[in-house]
């Protein structure tokens, strides 16, 4: 029979799970994860490599080997299919790399006013598509992808983005995005459906940029989707994402962007938040040759290096967990330890100029409009997809009610990751064990037998075929 103080009991521990099972479940799926998978390599910054090497080891032009060899490359390659063997994140150092990097970087160049326009435009259009009147609860991450499917696309084909191929880039990106944080499992067909559509579009002509031409039309779309329509997207999404999170938990800077255009304040704004919150938990390379690190330690070749970028940007600050934009006055971001888009040496990010000036267009546009709050929680990952009151200016919400609604928020948001986390463990352990079976990487590289040339020898995969159904047992 139950006694009153066990009930009390059980109500007390189940009123305790949003504060410590989270964190427990994620502590296990890493142990799972790990013992699936095996160790990821070394860990830099770690008890080999501390991160005053950090940039010494990134940049060696040893520690340029981007898939093969690395166990890790199978659960990329499996997450960012299809076509991870033409995406060019994942393509080996070589002549098809280059050829690629450099029909990105073309792609990219596009005049500063230019770009602030087209990205204003997009952003006005989703907003408006909104209708927020009054008030209204978002997910961020939700808001923000439709904004640069458009921008994406009118980059990559010179024209505006219609409703249709919009649909279909946000199922992709986001499919892809929730299938990475392990919130859900991979849904092929949706990223097959935008494979097809990039294919017709390419077979259309007209396209206004020169594409590798080594590459057929199918692996012209995979590039394309690979490039602007998976990373790109989920990227730009996430980083404005951040830096919306800190404008509604930081009310001072939310006030003192609004009303005072002073964009060396929001630089600094916009490098905290990307020093706090950088888009890579983990990038791995393996080493080509050995790397000598100072007089007593060489990296062998082979070696699969990880490097943790948020471990390396809490490093050599004061105060490291603090938002603190005003520390960038006397601080150089050259000179810190903080490489939000990589390093010049090894594959920086493409889009290091383009990414900034669009984020700010973007980041303006939305102040004009909204006063944002939010009570979630804000984590590097951000599985929540960035939760937040948006409230219409000149729109006045009461104090009381705002306050209320930031308690709803809390309060669902803390419930939320405890089934998130259960969730999370779950799927995530399946994906990890099903990439470690289908084994994309490695079975391309067998089959290829030359990690240079990439268009030869694609291993048989069930989400290989852009033109077959989903694999239903990762959907």
């Amino acid at each position: 029979m139950l006694t009153l103080s066990s009930i009390l009991f059980g109500l007390v521990a189940l009123a305790s799970l949003p504060y410590w099972l989270p964190s427990a479940l994620v502590a296990l799926r890493v142990h799972i994860f790990t013992g699936i998978n095996g160790e990821e390599g070394i860990a830099i910054p770690g008890e080999l490599v501390d991160a005053s090497r950090f940039k010494q080891v990134y940049s060696h032009p040893a520690a340029k080997g981007r898939s093969r060899g690395a166990a890790l490359s199978d659960l990329f390659w499996y997450w960012l299919s299809p076509g991870p063997e033409m995406h060019q994140e994942h393509l080996e150092p070589g002549r098809q790399y280059e050829e690629v990097a450099r029909t990105t970087r073309r792609i990219l160049v596009v005049p500063r006013d230019a770009a602030e326009k087209l990205a204003t435009e997009c952003v006005s259009r989703v907003i408006a598509s909104q209708k927020i009147r009054e008030a209204k609860l978002v997910r961020l991450r939700d808001l923000m992808m439709p904004v640069w499917a458009e921008f994406y696309y009118e980059l990559v084909f010179g024209e505006r983005c219609p409703p249709t191929a919009r649909e279909l880039i946000v199922d992709n990106a986001n499919d892809v995005v929730t299938a990475l944080k392990c919130c859900g499992l991979r849904h092929m067909e949706k990223r097959h459906r935008l494979t097809r559509f990039l294919i017709g579009k390419l077979q259309e002509g007209n396209f206004p940029h020169e594409l590798p031409r080594r590459l057929s039309s199918e692996e012209q779309a995979l590039y394309l989707q690979g490039t602007f329509f998976n990373t790109a997207v989920v990227q730009m999404s996430e980083a404005m994402v951040h830096l919306l999170m800190v404008l509604a938990q930081h009310e001072e800077v939310q006030l003192r962007l609004a009303s005072d255009d002073d964009e060396r304040y929001l630089d600094r704004v916009m490098a905290e938040t990307l020093r706090l919150y950088p888009l890579f938990g983990i990038s791995h390379r393996i080493t080509s040759a050995p790397i000598e690190v100072g007089k007593d330690v060489t990296i062998p070749a082979g070696s699969v290096l990880c490097f943790n970028h948020s471990d390396y940007h809490h490093t050599g600050f004061n105060n490291p967990e603090c938002f603190a934009p005003e520390r960038w006055e006397k601080l150089s971001v050259v000179e810190s330890h903080y490489i939000p888009f990589g390093v010049m040496a090894n594959r920086p990010c493409p889009a290091q100029g383009l990414a900034p000036v669009t984020m700010k267009a973007v980041v303006r546009e939305m102040l004009k409009r909204f006063t944002f709050y939010s009570s979630a929680s804000h984590t590097r990952s951000i599985p929540s997809r960035g939760p937040c009151l948006l409230v219409s200016k000149p729109y006045k919400r009461s104090e009381r009610k705002r306050r209320s609604v930031l308690v709803y928020m809390r309060l669902r948001d803390r419930w939320e990751d405890v089934w998130r986390s259960v969730i999370q463990l779950i799927l995530g352990t399946y994906m990890v064990w099903d990439a470690r079976r289908q084994r994309l990487c490695h079975q391309y590289f067998e089959a290829s037998g030359d990690k240079d040339k990439l268009t030869r020898g694609r291993p048989q995969e069930s989400n290989r075929n852009v033109c077959t159904k989903s694999d239903h047992s990762t959907a």
